[in-house]
């Protein structure tokens, strides 16, 4: 991963403090079929990314046999 000048070893606050953490909101998508989609939310939960209950509720798209579910997350940045 890259840093940079600011975030490097070396980088604190003029008091000396450690940064204090930041965070940014990302959104994902996820597009396919119903069970497609589930099986992908229950991996990612598994994986300890993101509760199933974060998720939307499945959309269907324009393609047949087609949904969509969005997470919004806070990610941490420091």
């Amino acid at each position: 991963m890259f840093q940079t000048p600011d975030q490097g070893a070396g980088a604190s606050t003029p008091s000396g403090a450690p940064p204090s953490p930041s965070y940014e909101s990302v959104r994902l998508m996820l597009f396919g079929s119903t069970q497609a989609v589930l099986h992908t939310i229950k991996l990612l939960h598994k994986l300890n990314y993101a509760e199933p209950n974060d998720w939307s509720k499945s959309i269907p798209t324009e393609r047949p046999r087609e949904v969509m579910s969005v997470l919004t997350k806070k990610v941490r940045l420091r």
